[in-house]
């Protein structure tokens, strides 16, 4: 049976990264142990973990993207919670077929190794929905 496995990370978005690592630095007494680029979403981000699950921080590149649009509209917050899959194509297919509305077709390459799919925040009670699967080479 497929199913999401447990939250993988919550993704925060936030104005300016270098501070937001010092910040979740102190708070959660850890290191960021990873920062990337992913070019086609406009975003830098850095990640913390935490247990089994991660934090990650994402800030817009040049304005541009998800992350500046939802930054402009709402301010630093919470911007999604990510799950974890094992067959994120598989997953995709059964929340289609139960009516929900993914904002991509295929899976697509995210930050951190995964390959990603995001469901409408308007079919989970306005909550941005992530799903990821690591890539295996």
């Amino acid at each position: 049976m497929i199913k999401m496995q447990k939250i993988e990370h919550i993704g925060i978005a936030v104005n300016d990264l270098e501070k937001s690592i010092l910040i979740y630095t102190s708070m959660l007494q850890t290191e960021c142990y990873k920062r990337e680029i992913v070019t086609s979403e406009f975003v830098e981000t850095a990640f913390f973990k935490i247990g089994e699950s991660k934090i990650e921080l994402l800030q817009a590149i040049d304005g541009q993207g998800p992350i500046a649009k939802f930054i402009e509209k709402r301010g630093e917050g919470v911007h999604h919670i990510a799950y974890e899959v094992s067959d994120i194509a598989m997953e995709m297919k059964r929340l289609k077929q139960e009516g929900y509305r993914l904002l991509n077709d295929e899976p697509k390459r995210g930050a951190d190794d995964k390959w990603v799919c995001f469901v409408h925040p308007k079919d989970a009670s306005g909550v941005l929905t992530e799903l990821v699967q690591a890539i295996i080479p």
